[in-house]
């Protein structure tokens, strides 16, 4: 098995200590890579610095191009990413194809917005005294990026702070999660392939620990982090000079309204939430966690559901036929299993599933489950799903918000004034009218409130995040 390189300033190279990544489904080893040397660390923070006057003057085709070339090759590489994904991260392969798919239209999106970001004109002679002037108003890069992402999405997380980034003309040094750094590895393999100058990118497979650094470095001024809370609140902490962007955890919830009612209704909902509560093993923030019925459709929703659940085919990843595979890590199963033992220990009923096999935690429904449980109170991240009853729908919109997160939504309602009420009273960044809160377009602006972070991404979000507007006011213009 070969040792895959990671890349300082755009070039590939090895470090000190060796790491074999394992398949969470069967343990086996799928790869090696090295930890980068606190000398590689400097040099890649050292070279983004260098760059970054040099990257922001950067002409937008030279970008666009570059970033075009990422799409296509990485749609060219189609199945061999999908396969590196599943065995880093143990995701289904069918889920790991559409994650590289998104990576596609995510680098795509990227190249179209460098080429339209033109900035805004602005007239001034609005007032008297300012006859004769107009404002140019355009976006520069704050300085080098430092992106840190998680395991749960190796590739199309890792775009989310790499593609913005090289669209506004900005270096990044990237730390992608110990647990799942091949991707993000095979990623620059491509970016090498362009003609981007040296210090415009690197990769750098670090211990979470070795973090800290880089976050206090100063020459890294936009830190974008995806991760859990209190991970994203000690970064805030420890950067309060910086501009940070936090993509926290969620506890997404459904809610099915009073008019969402015949059965077609239903057994939609009922297989959009049984899929959308397990199709990365619960390990997505806007993963549906919690289910919220009117009371009179409860007891004809939940049977459905439960068939829903029972009907995913759990196991070998591998196969195209496979809905539910491992969680990240035996740890990660078992923490899944204490808190739903808690849950049942707490008066909870299992209508499915509960029972660990090494990482694997079948998809579960849980109901009567204390509002103080963990599995309702917390974010899971595993394919655990809490129902409960609500009288209308403002005892579902209270019951929503009823959260420390605010994600994302999903609210199954066919009325219009109830669409909009959802709208204006839920506490979060993104409310899905008609589907599960786990629907997301990459170019959407995508984000939350309350402990689920702050900033947004997607792609236009994020260059905002990245830039400061400046503007250049010109006299004597006759308009």
């Amino acid at each position: 098995m070969e040792l895959t390189p990671f890349f300082v300033a755009g070039r590939p190279t090895h470090g000190a200590d060796e790491v074999t990544v394992h398949h969470p489904y069967d343990g086996r080893p799928v790869g090696r890579t090295t930890l980068a040397t606190a000398e590689q660390v400097e040099a890649a923070v050292a070279a983004a610095a260098e760059a970054a006057a040099s990257a922001a003057g950067l002409p937008a085709h030279a970008r666009a191009s570059a970033l075009d070339h990422v799409s296509r090759r990485l749609a060219e590489r189609t199945e061999e990413i999908a396969a590196l994904i599943t065995a880093e991260n143990g995701k289904p392969v069918k889920w790991a194809r559409a994650e590289v798919g998104r990576a596609v239209s995510t680098f795509r999106w990227a190249a179209e917005e460098a080429r339209r970001d033109s900035g805004e004109l602005q007239r001034l002679d609005t007032d008297p005294a300012a006859t004769g002037r107009i404002a140019l108003i355009r976006r520069v890069p704050k300085g080098p990026v430092l992106g840190i992402t998680p395991f749960n999405f190796p590739l199309n997380l890792v775009a989310h702070k790499v593609a913005p980034a090289l669209a506004v003309g900005a270096p990044i040094v990237l730390k992608p999660a110990p647990a799942t750094p091949l991707s993000a590895l095979l990623l620059g393999e491509i970016l090498a392939e362009t003609e981007l100058p040296a210090g415009m990118f690197s990769v750098l497979p670090l211990p979470n620990e070795r973090a800290a650094e880089l976050v206090a470095d100063p020459r890294l001024p936009v830190v974008s982090f995806t991760g859990s809370g209190p991970v994203g609140a000690a970064i805030r902490r420890a950067a309060p000079e910086k501009h940070v962007t936090l993509e926290l955890g969620g506890n997404a919830a459904a809610l099915i309204c009073a008019d969402w009612s015949d059965d077609e209704d239903l057994t939609f909902a009922a297989h959009r939430i049984a899929t959308f509560s397990n199709y990365q093993a619960g390990q997505s923030c806007i993963a549906v966690q919690r289910v919220y019925v009117h009371e009179w459709l409860y007891d004809g929703f939940v049977p459905r559901l439960v068939a829903a659940v029972r009907e995913l085919r759990t196991g070998d990843p591998t196969d195209p036929l496979t809905d539910v595979g491992p969680l990240v890590s035996t740890d990660a199963a078992r923490r899944v299993e204490a808190w739903v033992d808690e849950a049942v220990a707490a008066g909870a009923t299992i209508e499915t599933g509960g029972r660990r096999d090494g990482a694997n935690y079948p998809p579960t429904i849980l109901s009567g489950v204390p509002k103080d449980a963990k599995v309702c109170a917390e974010e899971v991240f595993g394919p655990v799903l809490v129902v409960d009853r609500v009288e209308n729908d403002a005892a579902g919109f209270a019951a929503v918000n009823d959260s420390a997160y605010g994600l994302q939504a999903g609210v199954f309602t066919h009325r219009l004034d109830v669409a909009f009420a959802a709208a204006r009273t839920l506490e979060v960044g993104g409310v899905i009218v008609g589907d599960v809160p786990s629907y997301r377009a990459d170019q959407m602006p995508y984000g939350g409130v309350k402990g689920s972070g702050v900033g947004r991404e997607g792609l236009r979000s994020a260059m905002d995040d990245y830039t400061d507007p400046r503007v250049t006011v010109l006299t004597g213009i006759q308009l």
